[in-house]
């Protein structure tokens, strides 16, 4: 847990300090409400430009700090005005696309494709092994440079999955790195799992023999 806490972030981190700190307009960021790292911002603009150039897709992130719903407000309902509000925003984008979606305060992340690229991106490998793992953490990271990390690593992980399924490398990688941490929270996650159903097994074995 120690070891995943901080490494993926620390990653991450250490390639943004190494890109240039300007700021221009973005093409691919619809929306940031300034909660990520304009280091970051440089970094997701390079490779969807790149992405845009060498493989015709347009990989758009969109990340509020809310969507302006009441939180009184039901599930269902709230499902709706989300789907609602998101469907507003596909209508306008170029295709093909993907569209990465975030909501910060109300724990909401979601991923959106074109037709032509269902069966090229796994929306749950992306969301569950890039993006939420980094959001999910329980360390002494801000939510700033949590939030800057998880879309930078969701980003990269959808160019490079577009780039590989049409055998086309980007300069603007940033490689093998961006699963290590979802690597080290499953292989946690498993351990824990597997301890707990042996302590559970052996106050079984116990309670018997008594």
């Amino acid at each position: 847990m120690i070891k995943f806490k901080l490494i993926k972030v620390k990653i991450l981190f250490l390639l943004l300090l190494s890109f240039p700190y300007s700021i221009f307009a973005s093409e691919f960021i619809l929306s940031s409400s300034g909660i990520i790292d304009i280091r970051a911002i440089n970094k997701i603009n390079e490779i969807g430009k790149e992405t845009k150039e060498k493989l015709g897709v347009n990989i758009y992130l969109y990340v509020k700090k809310n969507l302006g719903f009441k939180k009184s407000i039901s599930i269902k309902n709230k499902l709706k005005y989300i789907k609602q509000y998101e469907d507003k925003i596909l209508k306008n984008l170029t295709k093909p696309y993907v569209l990465l979606t975030m909501s910060i305060n109300d724990i909401h992340v979601n991923l959106y494709t074109s037709k032509s690229l269902k069966n090229i991106i796994n929306k749950d490998d992306i969301l569950d092994d890039y993006v939420v793992p980094l959001l999910a953490s329980k360390d002494k990271n801000t939510v700033f440079s949590k939030t800057s990390a998880a879309v930078l690593n969701g980003y990269a992980a959808i160019a490079d999955s577009i780039a590989e399924a049409k055998n086309i490398e980007l300069t603007s990688s940033i490689g093998s790195s961006s699963k290590v941490a979802s690597t080290i929270w499953r292989v946690f996650i498993y351990t824990l799992v597997v301890f707990g159903l042996l302590v559970y097994i052996y106050a079984m074995l116990r309670r018997k023999k008594v």
